[in-house]
């Protein structure tokens, strides 16, 4: 059976990234760590009933919905940008890496949210006590993988870095499926940990520069039922600048 993931106390989350480049917080030390109480966050979750299909999946499958925006953060200010294509090169992203793909945005019902504010903050302030204080260049995906296939793949792309600082994936909702571990692994050896989130607002944070990452395939949970599905939220974070044709 796989493990219930390692969750730590949100005070120990800057240690825990520099010591071993992956930490997990339980639902509760991820309210702590943004100060916000468990209803403004579940406020936040109607809007992933409201995904567009993602048009640009090279596998030919169905099974993913999303949004993508992207903000800068600079100290408690957050600032979203004008709309752009997300992209990532081709030895982040074997599958859709060197492709501009450009997603519907998120919506003003999740954005215009204190919670959602709080969350960047938070997140933001925790990647600037590793790397020094400093404006953070945040993408955001909010992502559906439903079972409409017969199984929905998380990460098509396999193991994998995103080219970017941080990375932080939430589990916003899980219904009606089963499988979905994720993996961690050491981007320079075979060290690695395994365990399904299951728990709504469960927090998983990665040293992008340290560790390589996936999420297995889902099923649904009872034979001939297509309307499970598994919804996340990615956060990546970035200095200098987003990811786009030319960056470093």
């Amino acid at each position: 059976m796989t493990p219930a993931p390692p969750s730590i106390a949100a005070a120990a989350l800057p240690q825990a990234l520099i010591d071993h480049g992956h930490a997990v917080l339980a639902p509760e030390a991820l309210r702590t760590l943004i100060d916000i109480d468990a209803a403004p966050l579940m406020a936040l979750v109607p809007s992933w009933s409201d995904l567009p299909p993602d048009a640009f999946l090279r596998d030919g499958g169905r099974y993913r919905r999303r949004r993508h925006s992207c903000f800068i953060v600079d100290g408690t200010r957050v600032q979203q940008v004008p709309h752009r294509p997300h992209w990532q090169p081709l030895e982040y992203n074997a599958l859709h890496g060197g492709l501009e793909r450009m997603f519907d945005p998120m919506k003003t019902d999740i954005t215009a949210q204190p919670a959602w504010a709080a969350l960047l903050r938070g997140l933001s302030g925790v990647c600037s006590q590793i790397k020094g204080a400093q404006p953070w260049f945040v993408e955001a995906h909010q992502f559906r993988i439903d079972t409409t296939d017969g199984i929905g793949r998380p990460t098509p792309e396999g193991a994998h870095r995103d080219g970017v600082d941080f990375v932080v994936v939430v589990l916003v909702d899980r219904r009606g499926v089963k499988g979905g571990e994720t993996r961690v692994f050491d981007a320079d050896g075979p060290t690695g940990i395994r365990f399904t989130m299951s728990e709504p607002w469960t927090l998983l944070m990665l040293d992008d520069a340290r560790v390589i990452h996936e999420t297995t395939p889902i099923q649904p949970l009872e034979p001939g039922r297509l309307d499970g599905h598994r919804d996340t939220l990615v956060l990546t974070f970035r200095q200098g600048g987003f990811q786009g044709p030319g960056s470093a």
